[in-house]
């Protein structure tokens, strides 16, 4: 179970790095795009810290 916990948990930390280089790369985004990364990063980092707490119990 740890194995698929791991997998997933690269894999959402991926999509995050992701977001964050478009952000940070990317200078003229309208603040409906910066409202979207912004929803997407919550959802990202719900997911992330409910797996980091599986992964510790």
């Amino acid at each position: 179970m740890e194995d698929k916990i791991e997998i997933a948990l690269n894999y959402y930390n991926h999509k995050r790095n992701g977001i964050l280089n478009e952000v940070n790369s990317n200078s003229n985004l309208t603040a409906e795009q910066i409202i979207e990364f912004g929803q997407e990063m919550a959802v990202l980092e719900y997911k992330i810290t409910a797996l980091e707490v599986a992964n510790e119990n």
